[in-house]
């Protein structure tokens, strides 16, 4: 197994940097949690129009009760030196992939720095503007287009730090505020893509001034990170996998992070990859997409609730509302709050998180179309 990276560990990347209970359950599955550690949060505070209400996450056996939040560039870091220390693993830094490689409508391999590498498969988590992606011809166009910004600030010794991930909503934009350790947190505002009239700096600054609550937390609090920027927010593909090809992560879909599942679902599909990898890549796809019916049905959840929040930010007389009648049933508040951290179904109070039910879950359109044309070349 080859594993190129761009960059060079650590490495900064914008990211909301809160990792949700399902996330830290494949971390302790990998034995990797406690190296990765991190300050814990218990569930989400959503603030809007000096309305505050606090969704916990659900006990679910199985389950952390918390998420943690972590520096994305620890978290990074720590996984890739898992991969890199495993049995049969290379990998390589500062390596850049020119391209995938392809062989009669098949993905045989990737070009690195002008040289070809032929492999069974291509696994491409390259991101929210996968270049892998958009070379495979599998864009999406975006009809709504947004950018976020983050700074990390180092609280002074007076203010707690609440174990929760605080979500601001305001006109025309949303602030993110997640725990992180040693007393600091990661503070991200989401906004419509528009020509900024200041620095960003400055513009997230005026923000978190307009919310009292979090302006008071930021009194005396030492900014430690400078601002970085990521535009536009979401990216999707017409189809996550291709024969020979998988895209894994935000390179396959990533609607936005204003419900915080990236860094988990970018684990979890991981994790189903490797169960469907160890039976064995042999010389035909056919399994490609029984992995594809999975993942969709495995996020098919969190997906519709990030749409419902998207909408509701939009509309905030109305999502005033909801919050308030979320707030007279704190039960169904967590169990919301337990579909965006991974271990509640939307239509389901069980706990129980779809699996092993790819029959049951049909394929976008083109994914559809690209399986038919392959299982037609190999009967």
């Amino acid at each position: 197994m080859e594993l190129f990276e761009q960059g060079r560990f650590p490495k900064e990347k914008p990211c909301g940097e809160g990792l949700m209970p399902a996330g830290v359950a494949v971390l302790e599955r990998m034995g990797l949690a406690d190296i990765v550690g991190g300050a814990p949060f218990y569930g989400v505070r959503y603030h809007l129009n000096n309305r505050t209400a606090e969704g916990r996450f659900p006990e679910t056996q199985g389950m952390p009760f918390a998420g943690r939040g972590q520096r994305r560039r620890h978290i990074d870091q720590v996984l890739f030196q898992a991969a890199a220390a495993t049995t049969g693993a290379a990998a390589h830094t500062g390596t850049r992939v020119d391209r995938p490689l392809r062989e009669n409508g098949r993905v045989v391999g990737v070009v690195v720095e002008g040289q070809p590498q032929r492999a069974k498969l291509v696994v491409a988590a390259d991101g929210v503007h996968s270049r892998t992606r958009h070379l495979l011809e599998l864009d999406i166009p975006l009809k709504r287009k947004r950018f976020g910004a983050r700074m990390h600030f180092r609280l002074a010794d007076e203010h707690k730090q609440p174990p929760w991930i605080d979500l601001f909503i305001a006109p025309g934009y949303e602030l993110y505020v997640t725990p992180l350790p040693d007393h600091e947190i990661l503070v991200a505002g989401l906004a419509e893509a528009v020509v900024l009239s200041e620095p960003i700096e400055k513009t997230l600054v005026r923000w978190c001034s307009a919310q009292p609550l979090l302006a008071a937390r930021l009194e005396g609090a030492e900014q430690v990170s400078a601002p970085h920027c990521i535009a536009p927010l979401a990216g999707r593909a017409r189809c996550g996998v291709m024969p020979g090809a998988i895209l894994l992560g935000d390179a396959a879909c990533f609607l936005d992070p204003i419900t915080g599942g990236g860094t988990a679902q970018a684990l979890m599909t991981a994790e189903l990859l490797v169960s469907y990898v160890f039976h064995g890549v042999g010389n035909h796809d056919h399994w490609i997409w029984a992995f594809e019916r999975e993942r969709q049905a495995l996020l098919r959840d969190y997906r519709l609730l990030t749409q419902s929040v998207l909408w509701l930010a939009r509309h905030p007389k109305l999502g005033a509302t909801v919050l308030s009648l979320l707030q007279i049933s704190p039960s169904l508040f967590s169990h919301f709050i337990g579909v965006a951290g991974g271990v509640r179904q939307l239509f389901s109070v069980n706990g129980a998180i779809p699996c092993r039910a790819a029959k049951l879950n049909p394929l976008p359109l083109d994914c559809r179309n690209q399986e038919r044309e392959t299982l037609s070349r190999t009967a």
